[in-house]
């Protein structure tokens, strides 16, 4: 099922009579049957917008479609949605089957049928076998899988998910967010998640909508935002480690960090910020490239080494020193204090405007 919200906002006025703009006038459309990640900072609106979804807050402006129908102001109980919380929100007195169970109880879904739909949603989520253990007897994956599967067994329209896995360890979330995206395959319903974390966003989500300030700052397919980011905000927010930002200046077509020129650029002569991916650099072995530094710190973990390099500085305290990060080959054995030569990758590098807008 489609999802379309126009110029939706949503106004909250502080105790000093004060407004924030959670959701700042909105327009955006989910594509059936896709797993949208709505993805930020906290504070930049993305629980807000995915709670005006819900029905659970009222919008002040804009409107909200389901397929034709206008949902805007219908309440949360009439618009077939299935909302999971990060907090799992389970019965504790119940048994799997009974939490499972119990929203088709509501609906007052014929008996037998309703047990049928129980245990096909618990064969769904890969607990068919644990029907019968209280929340307390599961591990809080299969928690999280138990608050999914008694969202998705009133069969809604919608599935929305409120920082689902931000409870669970590393490795449960990792498995947890694998099952998360094969559960949605297979039923192919429409859904909303929302993360601060950008690793989770971009590895479950066929889309991502980065927002700031209650603003979307870009979307589409996760990669697709990560190798083409809109500004500078999106483009330090998705990668890990984060992209490196210089000082730099363009001066007869030259690009220039530390008057080492580091690539070509057509736009105008001046001042610019300069954002390259770790793992933009390459190790000039033949030592030409003109970019070069000093290697402070060596990390290599697996196939990669991360080069920490500091970049010169006039000044002798610490705390105003700069350094940036370059992921490259762990099989090049670089050690602290090697001068290294880099040249830079023309697709990992972007040119901003000093407020941040994207120029090259």
């Amino acid at each position: 099922m489609e999802i379309k919200m126009e110029n939706l906002t949503k106004v909250f006025v502080a105790k000093d009579k004060s407004e924030v703009r959670a959701v700042d006038n909105v327009s955006l459309t989910i594509p059936s049957g896709k797993l949208i990640g709505l993805l930020g900072p906290s504070g930049c609106g993305k629980s807000t917008t995915l709670y005006l979804l819900a029905g659970l807050l009222r919008q002040n402006d804009g409107k909200i479609y389901f397929e034709e129908d206008e949902v805007s102001n219908t309440p949360p109980e009439k618009r077939g949605i299935g909302l999971v919380f990060q907090n799992y929100a389970l019965y504790p007195h119940m048994t799997v089957r009974e939490n499972i169970l119990f929203p088709l109880q509501n609906l007052k879904v014929e008996a037998e049928l309703a047990k049928q739909k129980t245990v096909e949603m618990a064969r769904l989520v890969g607990l068919e076998s644990m029907l019968d253990r209280k929340p307390k007897e599961l591990s809080g994956g299969q928690q999280q899988r138990v608050a999914i599967a008694r969202a998705l067994v009133k069969t809604p329209r919608v599935l929305l998910l409120d920082e689902p896995l931000s409870n669970l360890d590393a490795r449960l979330r990792l498995q947890t967010r694998e099952e998360i995206k094969r559960i949605q395959r297979e039923t192919q319903i429409t859904t909303v998640f929302v993360t601060h974390d950008q690793e989770e966003a971009m590895s479950i989500s066929d889309e991502i909508v980065v927002m700031k300030d209650g603003v979307i700052q870009q979307m589409g397919a996760p990669q697709d935002v990560y190798d083409d980011p809109s500004n500078l905000f999106v483009a330090k927010f998705l990668g890990n480690p984060q992209i490196n930002v210089f000082d730099g200046v363009i001066k007869g077509k030259k690009i220039y960090i530390n008057d080492m020129v580091v690539g070509k650029s057509k736009l105008p002569d001046g001042e610019v910020l300069i954002g390259i991916r770790p793992e933009g650099f390459i190790v000039d072995q033949e030592k030409k490239s003109p970019f070069k530094f000093n290697i402070d710190l060596v990390s290599t973990i697996g196939r990669d080494t991360t080069l920490i390099v500091d970049l010169p500085s006039e000044s002798d305290n610490i705390l105003d020193k700069k350094s940036f990060k370059a992921i490259v080959d762990a099989m090049l054995r670089i050690q602290s204090g090697d001068e290294i030569h880099f040249i830079v990758r023309p697709e990992k590098m972007f040119l901003f405007n000093m407020e941040g807008e994207r120029l090259e």
